[in-house]
């Protein structure tokens, strides 16, 4: 009798060890946090490249258009001029260059999308130029600027110094369509060349290459000045310190 109470006892004994065996190996895989782990580090890493992508990007006001492709923008509190990405527009206020065809209705074009306006803007490769500009696109209502004066015709698509560029692909279909369709720039025969604009070629005001001046004075009252070489109206008796640029 008193070996079968003690068999007993033993059999409970086991019993309750081999129980509490199975429960502490439980316990060791349920503390195991392993996938909530890598959950939050994937997720931590989204933020950070989200936030990356954010940094190519920056708020800014338009508070004065230069001309077509320059602007100048209040950004982070300071004043800056930013010179756009991979355009060109013909020239309205070049020291050594006459008002270009389409330079002025470019210049317009500018002012009426952006002069006050809250806009992005997006960099893409080196932030300035070598005259300290900042380079970048601007985005304002949504779309990008820097695309629409291709698509109207007023500027050329150039100034390619780091690609590849984010907008590239786009921009140059956008300007294969503009001169496809001959508009402003690209209605011009011989007028946009691999450096930039000619400006020897005559608008509809300039056709007579007959016109001469008698003397500066005369150019202008005519409205002509300054003349430049290879102008109607341009003389070398004009040109006093011979540069190609009379009645400065």
């Amino acid at each position: 009798m008193f070996i079968k109470k003690w068999l007993i006892s033993l059999l409970i004994v086991i019993t309750v060890l081999t129980g509490c065996g199975t429960v502490t190996v439980e316990n060791d895989q349920t503390d195991t946090p392993a996938t909530d782990n890598t959950t939050g580090e994937t997720v931590t890493q989204e933020i950070q490249e989200s936030n990356s992508n954010d940094d190519n990007f920056a708020k800014a006001t338009v508070s004065r258009v230069v001309d077509g492709d320059t602007v100048n923008i209040d950004i982070d509190g300071q004043e800056e001029t930013i010179r756009l990405l991979l355009v060109d527009t013909p020239e309205t206020k070049h020291p050594n260059l006459p008002v270009q065809p389409f330079g002025p209705e470019a210049s317009n074009f500018a002012v009426e999308k952006l002069t006050g306006k809250e806009v992005k803007v997006e960099f893409d490769g080196p932030e300035r130029d070598k005259y300290d500009r900042l380079l970048g696109y601007i985005w304002v209502d949504g779309e990008n600027f820097n695309q629409l004066l291709l698509e109207e015709g007023l500027a050329r698509y150039a100034y390619v110094y780091d690609p590849p560029y984010t907008h590239q692909d786009e921009m140059k279909q956008a300007e294969q369509l503009a001169r496809e369709a001959e508009i402003g720039i690209w209605s011009i025969d011989g007028y946009v060349t691999d450096d930039g604009f000619n400006h020897k070629i005559p608008t509809d005001d300039q056709e007579d290459k007959d016109v001469e001046y008698a003397n500066c004075t005369e150019a202008r009252e005519a409205g002509a000045t300054p003349l430049y070489e290879g102008d109607p109206g341009y003389g070398s008796y004009m040109d006093g310190d011979g540069d190609g640029v009379a009645c400065e």
